[in-house]
């Protein structure tokens, strides 16, 4: 069996985690290495010029880090379908979930709805963040009036 990582509780910092990290300011992307691959090979000593072990081993490098971008953005997308999924089975199940005051609050889900910060969970009058939830369980069933005999 797989080891699975524990999943911290959930608190108001956690309910719209971003599903995909900002890139910092002082981030180099592949753009800049292209950038400095080819300052590189313009401003090469023609009398000495760059070692093509060296050349090779940049594009291969530079190969890697696009199939990486690629595996991050598709890690991404499957990431947000399956937090969707998981939005959609819990319409109808009754959750337990944190608000932001720190109380807590019970109700059967309506609807989910997506927006740039996250999936929110409608509950009542309430919008839920999908991290937020802290106990899922079955809606309760309706009571049927008992006939009279």
């Amino acid at each position: 069996m797989p080891f699975i990582p524990p999943v911290p509780p959930a608190t108001p910092d956690t309910w719209a985690a971003p599903l995909r990290a900002e890139k910092s300011s002082t981030e180099m992307d592949k753009d800049t290495f292209l950038k400095l691959l080819v300052a590189q090979l313009r401003y090469q000593d023609p009398l000495a010029p760059a070692d093509q072990g060296e050349f090779l081993a940049q594009t291969a490098q530079f190969t890697a880090v696009e199939k990486l971008e690629y595996i991050a953005a598709q890690t991404a997308e499957q990431t947000w379908a399956i937090a969707l999924s998981t939005a959609g089975g819990l319409v109808g199940q009754e959750i337990t979930f944190l608000r932001m005051d720190g109380t807590t609050g019970t109700g059967v889900v309506s609807s989910a709805t997506t927006d740039p910060e996250g999936i929110v969970l409608n509950v009542g009058d309430e919008e839920v963040p999908l991290g937020a939830i802290t106990h899922i369980a079955p809606a309760p069933l309706a009571s049927s009036p008992s006939s009279a005999s």
